[in-house]
């Protein structure tokens, strides 16, 4: 893997982490992203960008980083190629609004290198509280057709599949969210994939935006405040538990401030909860976190 390539992925995360940064600000009217620049005492760096107590936003994250060195070998052996010396670099994001309506978001594309070997990975998925079909359709419906722009080197259903199994609580027998795409260690010929990647990564915009634009305004209750709170729990349980991202990082001495940045702001643990029957609450989890080819549906 040449330098050249890694320094055009770096170059392309650090410009959509402007533009995704610049339409989040934009969606949300008043607040700004703040940002920390941090250097890793092993070697690289990154941006962390973070918007709180915003109109729309309660808190998020769009971070960059470009990181390098050598990893332990005992986590060195979890991950394609040999050796210990490895790059990283990327842009990750997490997005928590403060309307229950408006559903959090996350998405990540990724470039790493280890030894000689070399993969992308990425995705992005939906969380919403209260669902509306018309939101999680367009969702869908974008992460498809840019897929299949590059069909057949890109599998549209073998990503949607993917999302909906790894984002998952094997704990708690159900579904995150009603997910999205996600594809990791893909590997081949490096420039078709950089432009899958980059156009991919390039549609967050269009994927999420539209839904926040309709959202936003709705109204809300206190109860249905609480209910998001509750349910933020189960994004708390799969990021620590789970989220090979939040291990990477941890793995690889990465900033722990931009690492957990994922985390919403304010999250409340009901003892034993169960929904009213038949309410929008017990819906969530009998009917939208069930795995369902939403690209088809609407």
């Amino acid at each position: 893997m040449s330098t050249t390539q890694h320094q055009q992925m770096v170059e392309f995360f650090l410009g959509l982490q402007d533009r995704i940064c610049a339409a989040l600000e934009a969606a949300d009217g008043g607040a700004k992203f703040h940002e920390d620049h941090w250097d890793r005492l092993g070697g690289g760096g990154g941006r962390t960008r973070v918007i709180a107590e915003g109109n729309v936003f309660e808190k998020g994250g769009v971070n960059f980083s470009e990181v390098f060195g050598e990893m332990s070998p005992e986590f060195a052996k979890q991950l394609p190629g040999e050796g210990t010396r490895f790059s990283a670099t990327g842009v990750s994001l997490v997005i928590h609004p403060r309307n229950p309506h408006v559903p959090t978001v996350h998405a990540n594309f990724r470039f790493l290198t280890k030894g000689e070997s070399w993969w992308f990975g990425g995705g992005a998925d939906l969380t919403p509280y209260y669902p509306v079909l018309e939101d999680v359709v367009h969702f869908h419906k974008v992460w498809k057709q840019v897929c299949e722009k590059y069909s057949p080197l890109i599998d549209y259903k073998k990503f949607k599949n993917e999302c909906d199994q790894y984002f998952y609580l094997p704990h708690r027998k159900e579904a995150r969210g009603v997910g999205g795409i996600f594809f990791d260690y893909l590997q081949g010929d490096f420039d078709a994939l950089a432009t899958f990647v980059k156009d991919c990564a390039d549609q967050f915009n269009s994927s999420y935006i539209p839904i926040v634009e309709r959202r936003k305004n709705s109204p809300y209750t206190e109860q249905e405040k609480k209910f998001q709170e509750y349910r933020r729990g189960r994004y708390v349980e799969f990021n620590l538990l789970y989220d090979r991202g939040t291990v990477f990082g941890l793995k690889t001495d990465g900033r722990v401030e931009s690492i957990l940045m994922s985390l919403p702001p304010t999250v409340r643990y009901w003892y034993d909860y169960r929904p009213e029957p038949n309410s929008k609450e017990e819906q969530l989890t009998h009917y939208w976190l069930l795995p369902k080819d939403w690209a088809e549906m609407g």
